[in-house]
């Protein structure tokens, strides 16, 4: 499955389990463009190639291990089933452009963000279902 597929799928399902959540879908990330619409894209994404591909605008506080986060939302930068983000060592590959995304993930985590990878629908909605907490009703499986 494709990012984009991934990104629409994972639309679809906040709308559908989570439907008073706010969020945001970076339509631009997953097409291609040409050299000027590119340049304005980067132009009004503060100059920033790497902004993640959904932004969940809902406040939270979660617990991990004991720990209590508070969130300003979630950020996230998906990516097709099977990607590599870390090596078996631990760490970061060196993929120029997974290292920039990283990078922003971080800054965006700084800032009091939840900023995570999602490799495929499955982490994807796993991650949106830990932030937010399991949906109430699924009747639709993704």
């Amino acid at each position: 499955m494709k990012e984009i597929e991934i990104q629409a799928l994972l639309a679809d399902y906040i709308r559908h389990c989570y439907p008073d959540v706010i969020f945001h879908s970076d339509f631009g990330s997953g097409i291609k463009l040409s050299m000027g619409q590119a340049i304005r894209q980067k132009r009004l994404n503060g100059g920033r190639r790497s902004w993640p591909d959904i932004f969940i605008a809902e406040p939270r506080t979660i617990e991990v291990n004991g720990d209590k986060y508070h969130m300003a939302g979630l950020f996230l930068e998906l990516k097709k089933d099977g990607v590599r983000i870390f090596k078996k060592d631990g760490k970061l590959v060196s993929d120029a452009h997974i290292r920039e995304q990283f990078d922003m993930l971080e800054e965006l985590r700084v800032r009091g963000y939840m900023a995570e990878f999602a490799c495929g629908l499955a982490e994807a909605t796993r991650i949106v279902n830990l932030y937010l907490g399991e949906p109430k009703e699924q009747e639709v499986e993704f």
